[in-house]
């Protein structure tokens, strides 16, 4: 990377940490007073608001034989994983949904090398070894912090890592040259729809009208579409053009200590197999990354 790359990279990552990071309690207070289906379409249906405007303005800079590929982009890296790490939060806590997602890089890898041909070194395949080993761990944590069962709900998370490797790969391989506004803007202009659809086949429009006993996850849903979707992915965007899809989901060494930081200060409670898990998948992340 370029030395002014590197800085404004850098910037990115920091800011994205602290959005994204802060996303996992926002969805938990969401889901005070909405259900998971609520959550995910809710937070794509105000993201869709916020970008309509631009997504048209732009839509000429993506070529139409694309569009299918964007589409792609919205519902691996928006639609699909906001559904899945609602339903996630309904058995998970939302520190713990927040570390098992700094996997991503380690799954980015894989996928590049699966599906994109991407080259690899020998220690990065140790650190995908260490960062699913950690992963496992954290699962595996019972309620009273000793290993016990194995708790479902943490494959949605898993299942939305892998979908968010593959749109980063996807990204960087063809879109390399695409502004961030407009790719951003039309993947979430392009599955908004879809999540009216559902939106109104629930009870969401009696519950929102009932403002006075569901202004706080209302508030939440909305600061999780504009600003942890939007503005976002805007930066994610950016951030995976002018480095790489590894060093821009490095985010996640970052947003997982944010992700904790809020679900302390909620009453959360985390055991030391947690931390030795979530040490294990960032040294697994440092690896893979350094390769």
């Amino acid at each position: 990377m370029l030395k002014n790359n590197k800085l404004t990279a850098w910037i990115l990552i920091i800011i994205l940490s602290l959005i994204w990071g802060t996303s996992y309690i926002l969805i938990k207070k969401g889901l005070d007073g909405f259900s998971a289906i609520q959550v995910g379409c809710g937070r794509i249906f105000f993201a869709f608001l916020v970008v309509a405007p631009l997504a048209i303005r732009t839509f000429s800079q993506i070529p139409l034989k694309r569009k299918p590929l964007v589409f792609f982009l919205g519902l691996t890296g928006n639609f699909i994983p906001a559904f899945l790490f609602s339903l996630a939060e309904t058995q998970l806590e939302s520190s713990i949904t927040g570390i098992i997602n700094s996997i991503t890089p380690v799954f980015t890898l894989i996928v590049g090398i699966l599906f994109f041909k991407s080259k690899f070194k020998i220690i990065q395949i140790l650190g995908v070894l260490l960062g699913l080993i950690g992963t496992l761990g954290i699962i595996l944590v019972g309620n009273t912090g000793e290993l016990g069962s194995f708790n479902f709900f943490a494959v949605y998370v898993i299942i939305a890592t892998i979908l968010y490797a593959f749109n980063a790969n996807m990204i960087k391989h063809y879109f390399q040259n695409t502004g961030a506004i407009a790719l951003t803007t039309q993947a979430l202009f392009f599955v908004g729809p879809i999540a009216i659809i559902f939106l109104l086949t629930t009870d969401f429009i009696n519950r929102i009208s009932d403002i006075q006993n569901y202004i706080y996850p209302l508030l939440s849903i909305f600061i999780l579409g504009t600003v942890g979707t939007a503005f976002a992915l805007i930066l994610y965007n950016k951030l995976i053009r002018i480095t790489s899809p590894v060093f821009a989901t490095m985010v996640t060494y970052l947003m997982p200590s944010v992700a904790i930081v809020w679900g302390i200060l909620d009453g959360e409670v985390l055991f030391p197999l947690h931390y030795a898990g979530f040490i294990l998948v960032l040294i697994g992340v440092y690896l893979t990354n350094r390769g």
